[in-house]
């Protein structure tokens, strides 16, 4: 049976980032989210994973349109990256699901929207959402 594994990409290189320029962070963010693309995961932090069928009725529940579209991406490709271009879109769609849904959507709903606002708070922070086998 199939799950999806939502992981975190935020492990820096450097001690401190402080006095890097903004620019400079999106490029070295850049490279550690390409390299998974490699087969290196390990820089990745696992923050949740659900069974493949659970994932598929949690995006069922979501609005029709774009939030849906990126979320369904994972069942076309395997795999998705949420960046900061996605967390208003994901986090405006998952509102709902977080207070009128039943376990384990409402969870999963108010995990994903926490995530959604650390990359807020520091966008050059990727989630990587994989279908794994």
């Amino acid at each position: 049976m199939a799950d999806v594994y939502f992981w975190s990409l935020r492990q820096k290189f450097l001690d401190s980032d402080d006095d890097m320029p903004a620019q400079a962070k999106q490029v070295m963010y850049y490279s550690l989210a390409i390299g998974h693309h490699v087969g290196v995961i390990d820089c990745l932090n696992k923050e949740f994973s659900c069974p493949l069928e659970q994932y598929q009725q949690w995006i069922a529940l979501l609005p029709e349109g774009e939030a849906r579209r990126k979320m369904h991406g994972l069942l076309t490709f395997g795999e998705i990256v949420i960046d900061s271009t996605h967390t208003d879109l994901l986090a405006n769609a998952l509102a709902p699901l977080r207070e009128h849904q039943p376990e384990p959507f409402s969870t999963w709903s108010a995990r994903l929207i926490g995530l959604l606002a650390e990359i807020t708070h520091e966008p050059a922070i990727y989630l990587i959402v994989r279908r794994v086998l």
